[in-house]
């Protein structure tokens, strides 16, 4: 397997991922509203957070993100197929991602769900084998 920043950018999101992740409840009938677009600082702005970057570079850019008390990661990318390329592998570490065009939120179930509400997208879940303590995680899309 050859390692590119893909690879490590996969990896290091995996590592604050287990520090972020755990199953909660869905907050349900929420509206959602047309999906958030623009840079890093700009989404993080629509979901009421100050971004604490964690990586900056040319294809990808990453942060630590808290508002309301919730933290997640929010990452964007330079081209779609490298969000999903990056998405495909650090879905094997199991979690919750809320997924924009060329953006990625990654947190608890009900901070993901939560911030749907705010910036858009489509849920999807990782591997369920990977979750910790026997998580629920089916690895599918929510609409």
């Amino acid at each position: 397997m050859r390692l590119t920043r893909h690879s490590l950018a996969a990896a290091g999101a995996a590592a604050a991922l287990v520090l972020l992740t755990g199953c909660g409840s869905d907050d349900g009938g929420e509206k959602v509203p047309a999906t958030a677009t623009g840079s890093l600082e700009k989404i993080a702005g629509q979901a009421g957070c100050k971004p604490n970057m964690q990586m900056d570079e040319d294809t990808i850019r990453q942060a630590i993100c808290k508002n309301s008390g919730d933290k997640f990661i929010l990452a964007t990318f330079a081209t779609d197929r490298g969000q999903r390329e990056w998405l495909n592998s650090a879905k094997d570490y199991g979690g919750y991602y809320l997924v924009g065009r060329k953006w990625v939120a990654i947190g608890k179930e009900k901070t993901v769900t939560a911030l749907r509400g705010q910036l858009g997208g489509i849920m999807e879940e990782g591997s369920e084998h990977m979750n910790p303590g026997g998580s629920h995680n089916k690895g599918g899309h929510h609409g």
